[in-house]
């Protein structure tokens, strides 16, 4: 892994990852509280000795623990930025009683006890193996649920910053044990090539306010052609166009694309970051951090549920996992007909969807899949289960696992390759960095008779060189952040609708593993890793009966190094490092459900949802299929992400 350093990947400096930390955390634990949290860390990834028949990379591999610094500070770093409030107070709160003794003895009960005075030790006291005991006693807590959100918080954020801290040649120490290596660079480019290809895309219309003072903002906009006006008394950058965009994902850019084409003068406010092609990394904790909204870190209020979300030029065509499904017929008629919105059956919104598909050059079929589809594909053929080929918006030939970290090669097309370059050579202007706060509205009248009409909205740059905030006004305002963020901006800008923010669906998923040993005795699964490959390509429906909708999709997920190590269950140290050392050839299925349940969006960050039980049973049922799948396909072993782990 090691020779090819200087071949690997360069990309943007965010992307990238690695090297010693120059500032001093800012998590705000105790010293106390971080020797609880370092006592965990080395109980959930503790030094074990080695067999003597292991390599060199697997004993090294083995030795290492999650006490090791800096990864508790690490921890206790990012569940600082990425926790809720109330997880973070449970975190603080426990990791403070577990260095006392009396904390101790009531959350680990007799584990702490000690023949010798003071005969009751601290977490941080206690040998590993009774630590281990205390956390899976904690893992499968019923009495008192607040010990087990604790131990899944602490397992979470260990376990990925464990997998995803990276050197300062993007490396991490472990990956050459587990058998991963991130995509390399091809050969590299010449000095002729490089200013060839100097020029992005979207270089004519967007400005990146992180690069950015107040007075060159102002000159930049300008530039772009845009009616500029500094009013120094309300600290303000105002901008005139015909039409602002917040988000530039796929609402948003096809938007600004078709807008701009009408012509019209376009503004898009994206909160991300713009990156090409030659920008990605593919690795995986630096890429989350800057593609996704939190980095990848949003979870529901109950804590039982993740939500991923773009948050980059692109949003979320940036990086997804390049499945393109047109809404299906059953859908739209339910949308015409009980919903009450006659579009969606028409003609009309087949030929929007015909010209997305078209844009975005969506193929039908995939040359060669990955081990995780030709798992799903070959488990269903041997069960006599149809198998769907999946559309998606790059070539036939793609074959990248990474896509969710952007794609490197630049053949999946989202927005910021498609969409929103039309829309720049139109005269459209990006601005990314810059985050809406809320909408502005006039008292003056719609022309539908509304007491108040939208007039632009007003955003802050996420460079602290530019004090001003940005006031775009604009004739029509267009909110395209996403389900997540859209209600956030519609409340934070005073609107009272006590619809906003319900019925938040979220086609949650379950997953199931099996493991594919290389020496399988089905020769077209004895070669390939699991993140190689098109991340999906072909998919099962999960038949009702009864001429009823399916009860779930089948389909294989991207699955990094880190992530997986957050969502194995843990049942003790060494069986988590025998798990990940089989990473590779562990295949991942998850079922979808279209769910009946449904969710509110409070505030940002601030998300309930409630599964309904029928989506509960569809789910399972979903699984079920899911691991006979794996069996038929040549598993020897199966399980799922739930605590218990095992099937």
């Amino acid at each position: 892994m090691g020779e090819d350093k200087e071949q690997r990947r360069q990309g943007h400096p965010l992307l990238r990852g690695g090297g010693a930390r120059k500032e001093p955390y800012t998590h705000g634990f105790s010293a106390t509280q971080i020797l609880a949290l370092t006592a965990a860390c080395g109980a959930l990834v503790p030094s074990l000795p080695p067999d003597s028949d292991h390599s060199n990379a697997i004993r090294d591999f083995f030795l290492a623990s999650a006490a090791d610094p800096p990864i508790p500070d690490e921890v206790a770093q990012l569940m600082s930025a990425m926790c809720l409030r109330e997880a973070l107070a449970l975190v603080k709160t426990v990791l403070w009683l577990l260095g006392t003794r009396l904390g101790t003895l009531a959350l680990c009960g007799a584990r702490c006890l000690s023949p010798r005075f003071p005969f009751v030790r601290r977490f941080a006291e206690m040998p590993v193996e009774r630590r281990e005991d205390a956390l899976r006693r904690w893992s499968r807590e019923t009495v008192f649920p607040p010990l087990r959100l604790f131990f899944f918080l602490v397992k979470v954020f260990c376990l990925y910053v464990f997998y995803s801290l990276t050197d300062e040649n993007s490396e991490n120490p472990h990956w050459r044990a587990i058998g991963y290596s991130p995509p390399t660079d091809d050969e590299a480019a010449t000095e002729e090539e490089q200013t060839e290809s100097t020029k992005r895309p979207l270089d004519d219309g967007v400005i990146e306010t992180g690069h950015h003072t107040d007075a060159s903002l102002a000159t930049s906009l300008a530039e772009k052609g845009l009616a500029v006006a500094d009013d120094a008394a309300r600290n303000v950058c105002r901008v005139e166009c015909d039409v602002a965009i917040v988000g530039s994902g796929c609402g948003g850019g096809v938007a600004a694309a078709v807008l701009a084409a009408a012509g019209h003068k376009v503004v898009v406010v994206e909160k991300g970051n713009y990156f090409t092609a030659r920008d990605y990394t593919s690795i995986e904790g630096p890429s989350m951090s800057q593609l996704y909204e939190r980095g990848g870190f949003v979870s529901t209020l109950s804590g039982s549920g993740l939500l991923l979300a773009g948050s980059t030029v692109g949003g979320g065509s940036a990086v997804n996992w390049s499945a393109c499904i047109k809404t299906p017929e059953s859908v739209r008629g339910e949308w015409a007909g009980a919903h009450g919105l006659p579009l969606f059956a028409s003609p009309d919104y087949t030929a929007a969807m015909d010209a997305v598909f078209k844009r975005l050059g969506v193929t039908s079929g995939c040359e060669e899949e990955g081990i995780q589809n030709k798992v799903l594909r070959k488990g269903c053929e041997k069960l006599g289960y149809k198998v769907e080929p999946v559309s998606r918006n790059s070539s036939e030939g793609h074959f990248c696992g990474s896509c969710g970290y952007g794609c490197r090669t630049g053949d999946k097309r989202g927005t910021d390759t498609t969409w929103l370059v039309d829309a720049v050579a139109r005269d459209a202007v990006i601005l990314t960095g810059c985050k809406a706060e809320k909408l502005l509205f006039s008292d003056a009248a719609g022309a539908r008779g509304n007491k108040k009409r939208c007039v632009g909205v007003v955003a802050t740059s996420s460079n602290p060189a530019i004090a001003r905030k940005l006031e775009v006004r604009a004739k029509v305002t267009v909110s395209a952040c996403g389900s997540l963020l859209t209600p956030v901006l519609l409340r934070g800008s005073g609107l009272k609708n006590p619809h906003i923010g319900k019925n938040l669906h979220l086609h949650p998923i379950a997953m199931a593993w099996g493991y594919f040993p290389p020496d399988t005795p089905v020769p077209d699964l004895q070669k390939g890793k699991m993140y190689e490959g098109g991340i999906i390509t072909s998919l099962h429906k999960v038949e009702a009966g009864d001429g009823l909708p399916h009860r779930a999709i089948l389909e294989t997920p991207l699955m990094g190094v880190a992530a997986a190590g957050t969502q194995f269950p843990w049942v003790s140290g060494r069986d988590m490092k025998e798990r990940m050392l089989k990473y590779g050839r562990t295949v991942h299925i998850f079922s979808l459900v279209r769910d009946r349940g449904s969710g509110t969006v409070h505030d940002e960050r601030r998300i309930a949802y409630h599964m309904d039980p029928a989506d509960r049973e569809n789910q399972r049922e979903g699984l079920r299929r899911a691991l006979r799948i794996l069996v038929a396909a040549g598993a020897t072993e199966v399980g799922t992400h739930r605590s218990t782990g095992r099937a």
